[in-house]
């Protein structure tokens, strides 16, 4: 699975599982760390794991291993790792408070996903 179809898969099983504001930069030409990141929220610390375990269970079944995750004890931030694409997963006061979108949001960077004009 290449980069481009594992951020559809995560932010599809992200919005399929009701996270808020499902958003998918392209940073290639921002950081090394990584090509896209997909950036969503939870209402609280129990949506937080749920939407990180959909996610990992979505591309586990669809071969993709996931080389680091980060922050699920507290599930207040989670970073899943998988090589090009970071996916982070905040409960809604954190992503508040990071505004990690707004850091990495340049120049028309935010890739479409397809249901973009379902949450307008």
């Amino acid at each position: 699975m290449e980069g481009k179809e594992i951020v559809l898969t995560a932010a599809r099983a992200l919005y399929e599982k009701k996270a808020q504001d499902v958003v998918a930069l392209d940073v290639t030409p921002l950081t090394v760390i990584a090509d896209v990141m997909v950036i969503a929220s939870g209402r609280n610390t129990l949506q937080v794991k749920a939407l990180a375990d959909e996610v990992e269970q979505k591309l586990a079944d669809a071969g993709v291993p996931l080389l680091r995750k980060d922050g699920h004890r507290d599930a207040r931030w989670i970073v899943l790792d998988y090589g090009t694409v970071l996916v982070h997963l905040f409960h809604t006061q954190e992503r508040e408070f990071y505004r990690l979108d707004k850091l990495w949001e340049h120049d028309n960077n935010r890739i479409a996903l397809p249901f973009d004009d379902a949450e307008a």
